[in-house]
């Protein structure tokens, strides 16, 4: 199949939506599919990649995300491409500008449409002062994912909560984590050393956009609170955000280590020995995967990646989602037992020992193709005589 795939974020930006797009095209692109990748230009040149046709189109940089860009509506460029070459289907990841117009003319030249849903913007306004806003994208995320044929969702929670918002068509497409990267063979006592841990020092490991919507004041008030039962523990953050400066200047002793990928992010993750992850404004959650598969124990609200993959107890601590106290003192008591730490961390790389990154790309490759049917079949029926 020749399969349009429309991202406005995509490598070399790192976050778990660029990379998530990127493992479904190269994936698919493996398969022998023709997959046409459309994305904003980016300020590095993009790497041509095996069996992926990629066109750039015009972007501006995103407000308060240095680094990332979204897409300007190219609903001429799209129309042109598509009728050249037409896709058989194709797939939206992001709800901006270019998204949109991606949608609206795949409907209107008849080619069928699955959209992701990967980010909660709906629940961002609020963390940026302008929470009046919030009805409004709640709104535009129903209109755009109801222009769909299908919308694609990582858990059976999200696939609920979208069919009450009034998206009837969310079908389920599960994460899944590379356990051949990540992994507690990457482990570094060199790299522990420079933090200034030593070998029962518990490390604390922040992965992920340092930004004021991912609960970052629990994130420090919880460690503030381990450092009373554990005083020589050190807390790494790794990622980058418009919140970094400030939360650098107020906690001189944490250590950022700026953005990191493949091996060096793998290393970072395996040196760490736990992952308290406090943001309730996650889709889903790719860093608890990878943590998991890292051999950390992870304490995070019951939601997204959490609640489908979180067993309370076993492989981490699952806590009511909003439950801050409750939050903290799972996260200190973890802390304050190495021989927890260790128990749990080897239930956490077994529990999630099976999420093939294969297995979810022949899922995708089966949603689409039967999307290509489903269309196909609609079609016949409407041109059928009477």
């Amino acid at each position: 199949m020749r399969i349009g795939i429309i991202s406005e974020t995509y490598p070399p930006e790192i976050n778990g939506v660029s990379l998530t797009v990127h493992s479904l095209a190269t994936g698919l692109a493996s398969k022998g599919h023709e997959i046409d990748l459309i994305r904003p230009r980016q300020a590095v040149s993009h790497v041509d990649e095996p069996g992926i046709d990629a066109l750039e189109t015009r972007g501006a940089a995103l407000p308060r995300y240095p680094g990332l860009r979204f897409g300007l509506p190219a609903p001429r460029t799209l129309r042109k491409r598509w009728m050249q070459r037409r896709p058989d289907a194709i797939y939206v990841a992001t709800e901006g500008p270019l998204g949109r117009s991606a949608v609206k003319t795949a409907v209107r030249l008849g080619i069928p449409v699955a959209t992701g849903f990967h980010t909660r913007f709906d629940t961002y306004a609020d963390h940026y002062g302008v929470g009046f806003l919030t009805p409004i994208v709640h709104n535009y995320l129903r209109r755009f994912h109801c222009r769909a044929n299908i919308t694609l969702v990582p858990t059976d929670a999200l696939a609920q909560e979208l069919t009450a918002m009034g998206v009837d068509h969310a079908r389920l497409l599960r994460r899944a984590v590379d356990t051949k990267l990540f992994n507690p063979s990457w482990r570094d006592p060199l790299l522990r050393e420079s933090w200034g841990a030593e070998a029962d020092t518990p490390v604390v490991l922040y992965v992920g956009r340092i930004a004021p919507e991912k609960n970052l004041e629990l994130a420090v008030e919880t460690f503030r609170a381990i450092q009373q039962h554990a005083p020589k523990a050190r807390y790494v953050w790794v990622g980058d955000g418009p919140a970094r400066a400030a939360l650098q200047e107020a906690n001189p002793d944490f250590i950022f280590a700026g953005m990191k990928r493949d091996e060096a992010l793998a290393v970072h993750y395996a040196s760490a020995d736990m992952f308290p992850f406090p943001s309730l404004s996650e889709t889903f959650g790719n860093v608890i995967l990878e943590a998991l598969a890292a051999g950390l124990p992870v304490v995070a609200y019951a939601e997204g990646a959490a609640r489908e993959h979180l067993i309370d107890g076993i492989n981490g601590f699952r806590i009511a989602s909003g439950d801050a106290s409750a939050f903290t003192a799972a996260a200190v008591t973890l802390a304050s037992d190495i021989g927890l730490i260790r128990h749990m961390g080897h239930a956490a790389e077994a529990s999630v020992a099976r999420l093939s990154p294969d297995a979810v790309i022949r899922e995708f490759e089966t949603q689409l193709r039967e999307l290509v049917e489903e269309n196909v079949h609609e079609r016949h029926v409407t041109i059928a005589p009477a």
